[in-house]
């Protein structure tokens, strides 16, 4: 077994996932490998993705339980099982509870597309362009029990140019997304992040995890 298990959550085409998984296959994902993938939406593209790369997937309805407390604590034991050294979140569209928060706290990330606290929510990239800021970008961070408020762990600016649309920005930030998550999975996996109250700093000298 693997000495550090990621669990990736998603419910759309999985880009970042396939990135993760990637990387994790070049070695490049700082000795991590994908443990399971979570996805609460079965016709997802992602799941056919797991399938291909032979990944291990729970794929969940929602609708199925009486609550999100319900699910997650499934989930919660899906992850217990396979020992998840940390929970990354690529694209998954479900609020979580504190259920999981309060489980995985301080090892439970997101990645935002934009510079937070800049744009929280939904359609950042939109919020970003129609406010006409000249440079936004990527976030990756810690996630609580707020929309997109956990301390910063990584961020990458990207400039945005003259005549900049909806699906050009979107292509660069997410070229960026996939070059960044990988990376900052690679730290965690390494032993070099450190959190301390909204503080996080990495250190290329710590240890294995």
């Amino acid at each position: 077994m693997c000495a550090y298990r990621i669990a990736v959550f998603a419910s759309g085409e999985g880009s970042n996932f396939q990135a993760l998984a990637e990387a994790a296959n070049t070695g490049a994902l700082g000795g991590a490998e994908l443990a399971l993938l979570v996805c609460d939406k079965p016709s997802a593209s992602v799941v056919r993705r797991a399938e291909q790369l032979g990944i291990p997937a729970f794929v969940f309805n929602p609708k199925d339980y009486v609550s999100r407390e319900a699910y997650e604590r499934e989930i919660v034991m899906r992850l217990e099982e396979l020992q998840v050294n940390l929970v990354v979140l690529a694209g998954y569209m479900r609020l979580l509870t504190p259920v999981l928060v309060e489980r995985y706290r301080g090892r439970l990330i997101n990645i935002h597309p934009s510079l937070l606290p800049a744009f929280p929510g939904k359609d950042a990239i939109g919020q970003a362009l129609d406010y006409g800021v000249r440079v936004s970008g990527v976030t990756v961070h810690f996630v609580d029990e707020g929309m997109d408020t956990g301390p910063i762990i990584a961020q990458r600016a990207i400039n945005i140019v003259s005549g900049e649309t909806s699906e050009s920005f979107s292509q660069a930030v997410h070229g960026v997304e996939r070059e960044l998550y990988p990376e900052v999975v690679s730290w965690f996996a390494q032993g070099f992040v450190k959190l301390d109250g909204r503080q996080v700093t990495v250190s290329r000298t710590s240890g294995q995890v």
